[in-house]
């Protein structure tokens, strides 16, 4: 559907905010998939050739920001690195070039490479490399398809306004997916009008990352900042809000493996390497920051965590939302009868 295009037949308007590498795009994915909207050919083309965009990019992104990272970088794969700096796009149905597969393989073997990819919250680098790195020889298949579980991995920055009509639990909805980087926002007050609520997501695992548009300013912040912008919003006074923790166990992994939030958010108090106490101080902040911005009817905000692999929590998530939005819609109606 074309941006603007809002039927009013549909029951429910439901906004996808968040800042950028928030998981937004990935939500919209699996709503779309569980309200029974499959992706066409072109579409899972499109995927595959994003797969290979994904892999040559990210990389191209961490040696770039050696520099930046005070490292240097390894001399004797200065040959591999030209490989994947001058590889082309993908055209339709074109195969993965394998002079690739072997010097991206090269490539994240290497060790200096690796601690890069260790420091890689320092520069915005992408949270899914490991996924795709630890899949190259799948991936290189003349067979490959994506899988749902690579399509939710991928990354891609949305651009502009994305409409989705969608039926979840037989409820009819149109779904609105907004660029989430700071030069997006911007046209966000376009889609403002009768909405009947809002999905925010959060980064978790964002809390130590700067963004990938402002190295000066952290992934976490920035969707506080955003979140606390929604709430004293007049456009949305009343309007229920679920707040979407999305990548818990990326949060999981690094907090566990030594990552400590107190470097990053100094009144957490608490234990080094505990995920669970970190994610009730953030519930609890994000909440905090709902109450001072006049957020204090419990019933207009439900949280959610989620991860990309854990289909149990996604579906929860996916069946009670809609619920969620349709009882406010009624309650507000009732109201105003």
């Amino acid at each position: 559907m074309s941006p603007g295009l809002w039927i009013p037949s549909y029951r429910l308007k439901i906004l996808l905010l968040g800042s950028s590498l928030s998981g937004k795009s990935t939500i919209l994915k699996q709503m779309r998939l569980a309200g029974g909207v499959p992706f066409s050919t072109q579409e899972i083309e499109s995927f595959r050739q994003l797969v290979f965009d994904n892999l040559t990019g990210e990389l191209r992104h961490l040696l770039d920001s050696f520099a930046d990272l005070s490292m240097h970088f390894p001399d004797a794969l200065s040959a591999d690195a030209e490989i994947i700096l001058r590889v082309k796009d993908l055209r339709d149905r074109e195969p993965f070039p394998m002079e690739c597969l072997d010097a991206l393989t090269r490539l994240w073997k290497n060790l200096t490479v690796q601690q890069a990819v260790r420091r890689g919250n320092e520069v915005a680098s992408p949270e899914e490399m490991p996924y795709f790195f630890g899949a190259l020889p799948r991936l290189f298949s003349p067979e490959y398809v994506p899988s749902p579980q690579d399509i939710f991995h991928l990354r891609a920055q949305t651009i502009g306004i994305t409409e989705t009509a969608l039926s979840l639990n037989g409820i009819e909805m149109l779904v609105v997916d907004v660029g989430g980087v700071k030069s997006e926002r911007r046209k966000w007050i376009h889609v403002f009008n009768d909405v009947t609520g809002i999905i925010f997501t959060v980064n978790l695992n964002g809390y130590d990352m700067c963004l990938i548009e402002d190295r000066d300013a952290n992934q976490m912040q920035d969707a506080m900042t955003i979140w606390t912008s929604i709430g004293q919003s007049g456009w949305f006074s009343g309007t229920p809000l679920v707040l979407c923790f999305t990548k818990y166990d990326l949060f999981e992994q690094k907090v566990t493996a030594g990552s400590d939030i107190a470097k990053f958010f100094p009144d957490f108090n608490g234990a080094p390497g505990d995920a669970v106490a970190g994610l009730d101080y953030f519930r609890r902040r994000f909440l905090r920051l709902a109450q001072k911005a006049g957020r204090i009817n419990e019933r207009e905000i439900q949280i959610h965590v989620v991860t990309v692999t854990d289909t149990e929590m996604t579906r929860v998530f996916l069946n009670s939302f809609g619920a969620f939005f349709t009882d406010d819609d009624m309650r507000s109606h009732d109201t105003e009868e």
